[in-house]
């Protein structure tokens, strides 16, 4: 009996030490896969979807006549979309409109912007990457994975358009730590809009790109 005992003891230690190994041997496959899958790719937490905001002015000082858009109104090139003193504003591109000044029969100066636009093919998601966080591993080109926060966890498809040369911000921080300030860069990625037609300027994302 006391024989049995201790073979089926010894079977126990056996298998608790099969599974030991084996989870071990697991948890080692998954942190080298995540720490591979990691620093193959830069995740970039701030970013969002921008446009260069295109803004209608008129050359001289003029009463506000008429807006003849509205916020959401999509629009030609050389559309009139507004009327200031006996100048007509028109635009150059086509595009969404994005803001108007509303301010009938009020006096507007020179260069006052009366209707802001942008031009959706313009569209970018705009990263805002520290430059000690991979800012030296991203390249024009490379590819890009990025969630779109109004969609939840779809994975929408980019590829890396442009790295500002200088940083987005010039502000100078005045601290009594010895640690200097980290300076932030714009990365652009480029999607195709005719795929994903309801990403929208301001949207907020995030952002995984893949170095090569």
């Amino acid at each position: 009996m006391e024989k049995e005992s201790f073979i089926k003891r010894l079977s126990k230690n056996k298998t608790a030490q099969l599974v030991t190994g084996t989870v071990f041997v697991l948890l080692v496959i998954l942190g080298t896969a995540y720490w591979k899958i990691n620093s193959s790719r830069v995740y970039i937490d701030k970013s969002d979807v921008q446009a260069p905001q295109i803004n209608l002015a008129p050359t001289a000082a003029g009463i506000v006549q008429h807006i003849l858009v509205n916020v959401g109104d999509r629009v030609d090139a050389n559309t009139v979309v507004a009327q200031v003193g006996n100048e007509l504003l028109k635009t150059q591109t086509a595009g969404i409109i994005v803001s108007t000044n509303n301010s009938i029969g009020t006096l507007a100066a020179p260069g006052q912007t009366i209707v802001s636009m942008i031009d959706p093919s313009r569209l970018r998601v705009i990263g805002h990457v520290d430059e000690d966080k991979g800012l030296s591993d991203i390249h024009i080109g490379e590819p890009a994975v990025f969630t779109i926060d109004a969609f939840g966890s779809k994975q929408f498809n980019g590829v890396v358009d442009e790295v500002s040369s200088t940083a987005r911000s010039t502000d100078v921080v005045f601290s009594i730590s010895d640690k200097r300030p980290t300076q932030v860069f714009d990365v652009k990625i480029r999607f195709d809009q005719s795929l994903y037609p309801d990403i929208k300027n301001g949207m907020s994302a995030r952002l995984w790109i893949y170095k090569q």
